[in-house]
């Protein structure tokens, strides 16, 4: 306290020595660096807020959108009736047929609920397509993946009309799926 009744003494004797012109540029001065403050602290960051606030708000109902449709999707699953292991089986047999043909083999590890799938030279789009089939129709999910980028080059044959392998990246490895309990 009693630097600050020094300070104000030193003002005091030294304020009225000034020159009224002087006194004004010092009192201009000081409004102008108050003025500065004020935009730097307090206007300058709200305004950038509320320009930046409709892109946040679009990408925030973006995300909201995402995440209702995710919430219809996972009580659409929850709904449906459970399955039995063995329909669940043949669901997953049927979506690795299907989808990966002579490029994977199922393995049934005994009493376990665990399904151990081996890939060889599997197209990516037909590895996605038998993930989200395996979910929906055998309620398979996978417990485990070991996928390495196949060092073998696709054939060439002409692609399929669906356009199923556009990439011609393909994954050797396996998968361990997760069926429903008996």
């Amino acid at each position: 306290m009693k630097w600050l009744a020094i300070l104000e003494a030193r003002w005091q004797a030294w304020w009225p020595e000034l020159e009224p012109r002087e006194q004004r540029m010092i009192a201009i001065a000081a409004g102008l660096v108050t003025l500065a403050l004020i935009w730097w602290l307090a206007l300058a960051p709200a305004l950038a807020t509320l320009s930046s606030a409709p892109a946040e708000h679009a990408r925030l109902d973006a995300q909201l959108q995402r995440m209702t449709a995710l919430q219809v999707q996972a009580r659409a699953l929850q709904s449906q009736p459970r399955a039995s292991r063995d329909d669940a089986m043949r669901g997953l047999e049927t979506s690795v047929r299907e989808n990966l043909g002579p490029n994977a083999q199922l393995q049934i590890a005994g009493a376990s609920e665990n399904v151990t799938v081996a890939l060889r030279n599997a197209p990516a789009e037909a590895l996605a397509q038998l993930l989200t089939q395996a979910r929906s129709n055998a309620r398979a999910v996978p417990r485990e993946v070991h996928l390495t980028r196949s060092a073998v080059a696709p054939s060439p044959a002409p692609a399929p009309a669906s356009g199923a392998d556009a990439t011609g990246v393909r994954w050797d490895g396996t998968l361990v799926m997760g069926l429903p309990a008996r």
